[in-house]
């Protein structure tokens, strides 16, 4: 015989049910990878997504590299974080050139993921020289540099082994220098400050551009792959919280090279919060609600900028990056 349950009891448990299917459709998700720059444009869209009143916005920070994230994503664990083309079109898709948006959007169907909301700003590689060099030597293009072989080139070891790196720039511009001097790229900016090297290899939204006053090189033959920052996403997130969907479109455009280098400075060298540092951008930006970092939502306390980075769980990430690579 089948036990009866009590109407009132039976609809307060469908009503309950209704309740947290709403509570758990009503938030958004945002996850970043362990870099200062990814931990401030996730707290960008997590505080824009909450001041759009449609949802609770969480900020999952520092998951991991590209595979965590990615698997955090199309598992549904986030809703979105911040990419670029250039590692979504070689890293995820495994294709030999970065597409444009409609055809990298065409890839991801079947994943369940689109890509979109280009920020403004190409974190790719790029070619620095002391400002005051560049200036004299009258030096602002990468082909520029043919007619001067006495500079001396500092690059990192990755660069300078990559396919994609010095042997093919060499050959684009038909530079007229020997194998570069291999650097450390966290002693690549004292080297150059000191006038060890002349010219380095930077990533163009790099916080030490601006500190050491360094000139970069116009890549007048588009020889670097763009690494345009934009937002990965599940793909029903605009039909599902379409306010928060118009509030994180108006960043498209927002950033560029110079306010990503400013905003990362903000953190890596005046030991600011991300969270703050995200709400600093967005009161700048016209019209926009002052946003507001509680004391909860702050990524990386001032003075802990590096124990953030490389936390108590640092191994296990790295266990995690490993285990992704070599199965």
């Amino acid at each position: 015989m089948r036990a009866k349950i009590p109407i009132g009891i039976l609809a307060g448990t469908v009503a309950f049910a209704a309740c947290t299917a709403t509570i758990a459709a009503a938030t958004l998700n945002v996850g970043s990878k362990r870099f200062t720059e990814s931990y401030i444009l996730g707290e960008i869209i997590k505080q824009s997504a909450q001041n759009a009143g449609e949802a609770t916005a969480t900020h999952s920070q520092g998951l991991g590299n590209t595979a965590i994230v990615l698997n955090a994503l199309t598992t549904g664990s986030i809703d979105v974080y911040p990419e670029y083309t250039g590692t979504i079109a070689k890293e995820i898709l495994k294709l030999d050139a970065v597409p444009p948006l409609p055809e990298l959007n065409a890839k991801l169907a079947p994943m369940g993921l689109a890509v979109g909301v280009p920020l403004g700003f190409n974190n790719t590689y790029a070619i620095a020289l002391r400002g005051d060099d560049a200036r004299a030597k009258g030096i602002a293009r990468l082909s520029d540099l043919k007619p001067h072989p006495e500079l001396k080139l500092g690059l990192s070891q990755e660069f300078i082994g990559r396919a994609d790196g010095w042997p093919g720039l060499k050959r684009a511009y038909d530079l007229p220098f020997d194998t570069p001097r291999g650097l450390d790229h966290g002693l690549a900016y004292e080297a150059i400050a000191q006038h060890q090297v002349d010219a380095i290899d930077i990533y163009s939204t790099d916080a030490k551009i601006d500190k050491y006053g360094l000139t970069v090189l116009d890549d007048d033959r588009s020889y670097f792959p763009r690494y345009d920052a934009v937002l990965l996403y599940r793909a029903d997130l605009p039909q599902r919280l379409p306010k928060i969907w118009a509030a994180l479109k108006q960043l498209e455009g927002r950033i560029d090279d110079a306010t990503m280098r400013k905003m990362n400075a903000a953190a890596e060298l005046e030991g600011k919060d991300f969270a703050t540092v995200a709400a600093g951008f967005l009161a700048q930006r016209p019209g926009a609600a002052t946003a507001t970092a509680s004391p909860s939502a702050k990524a990386a306390p001032a003075g802990d900028f590096w124990s953030k980075l490389f936390g108590p769980d640092f191994a296990r990430l790295t266990l995690e990056h490993l285990g992704l690579v070599f199965v």
